[in-house]
């Protein structure tokens, strides 16, 4: 071959191999498992980038349209990682997302080789913001060290208190949890009045098992002498709420309960003697026969609601509970679930209950009573009145 041909050939080659880092982000097959691409990772001696997204997040579907297909981020991303996006709603993506502790979106994840994680970043942003970040959570943040040493016993407040801000950046809600917990081991009683444990506690506790919690509800009036009665009746709220959603499982399209969690869950409630307890057992009940689509159980769970005189289920709550029911349901459980609005409408025209005109600080443009009539219009396919 001539130095001509040689010469060619060598540009035609180099072409070609710009060609190929001018592609944007090369990402695998829908439906790459992590363990499939760790397997290939380590084949190619790469690190692992996990795009996590959701169907109906806005910035994910940004940064798919905007920022992945361009040219300087194919040639940054592609030599070094294996690209893989996962529904993090789907059958696999569902226990993953569980499983690495996902809550926002996109979350972007950076695996070494052996599906270990490195770092995490969230949020949309422009190309070079984008690559700035995974360079930056490219590099071992320590995270590793830092599980090493609290797995071996180290108890150290400032390495505790460390550790806590690597995770609280990182979104891992269940580790950030269990560091918190071992901060305020032994002062459940006094850590109202220090400041950081404050902090600590109202950032990261999310266990409703949390001796610190437990305390707190039963013992509210220190911490609410130090930040007032809303943010803590708020926690309280809150740690119930998302604790509830935990202990129903979603896999392959099908909801299940983990029973003897919410069995100690029931009896947590109990302990606590807090007056609306049987709100988060009904609301557990009425989420799990919706999810398993058992309109019996469905409805018999919303009746035993409403007739608690403990709780109260508002106009808004009543038309959450009808999403169910659309001109497509069985006739037989959209009649009883139209039963149950129509009486709220005849509580309502009596006087028993009022209308609402305001969700919280936002105010509706109809009252609710209209809005139900709307509903129960809707659920036998009639276009509502303009």
């Amino acid at each position: 071959m001539t130095n001509y041909k040689r010469f060619s050939a060598l540009v035609v080659c180099f072409m070609c191999m710009m060609a190929l880092m001018a592609q944007g982000m090369k990402f695998e097959p829908t439906g790459t498992t992590l363990e499939e691409a760790s397997a290939k990772a380590k084949a190619e001696n790469k690190l692992i980038f996990l795009d996590c997204f959701t169907t109906w997040c806005g910035p994910c579907k940004k940064m798919a349209r905007d920022v992945f297909p361009q040219d300087k981020v194919g040639a940054y991303m592609n030599p070094k990682f294996i690209n893989l996006q996962i529904d993090m709603e789907g059958e696999y993506g569902a226990p993953l997302a569980k499983k690495l502790q996902i809550t926002a979106y996109p979350t972007f994840v950076i695996f070494n080789a052996d599906a270990q994680e490195i770092g995490r970043f969230l949020g949309s942003s422009d190309a070079d913001g984008f690559i700035k970040n995974v360079e930056e959570k490219s590099k071992d943040n320590s995270s590793s060290d830092f599980q090493k040493r609290f797995s071996n016993g180290d108890r150290d407040p400032q390495f505790l208190l460390d550790y806590l801000k690597s995770l609280n950046a990182s979104y891992k809600g269940d580790e950030a949890n269990t560091v918190a917990e071992a901060l305020l081991e032994g002062k459940e009683a006094t850590f109202a009045a220090d400041s950081t444990l404050r902090m600590v506690f109202m950032r990261s506790i999310n266990n409703p098992f949390a001796p610190s919690f437990v305390y707190t509800v039963k013992n509210p009036a220190s911490l609410k002498a130090q930040i007032g009665d809303m943010p803590v009746e708020m926690k309280i709220q809150n740690v119930l709420t998302n604790y509830q959603r935990q202990i129903i499982n979603e896999e392959n399209g099908t909801a299940t309960i983990d029973q003897p969690q919410f069995d100690k869950f029931v009896s947590l409630l109990k302990e606590l003697n807090i007056p609306n307890a049987d709100h988060y057992r009904l609301s557990t009940l009425i989420t799990l026969s919706q999810k398993q689509k058992n309109f019996d159980a469905y409805l018999g769970y919303i009746r035993e609601y409403l007739a608690n005189a403990n709780l109260n289920a508002d106009d808004m709550q009543l038309a959450r509970w009808t999403q169910p029911f659309t001109p497509e349901t069985d006739a037989k459980y959209r009649s009883q679930m139209k039963e149950i609005l129509l009486q709220r409408l005849a509580d309502i025209k009596a006087g028993k209950r009022q209308p609402q005109t305001t969700v919280g600080n936002m105010r509706l443009s109809r009252p609710t009573d209209e809005l139900l009539r709307m509903i129960i219009d809707a659920m036998d396919g009639k276009m509502p009145q303009q």
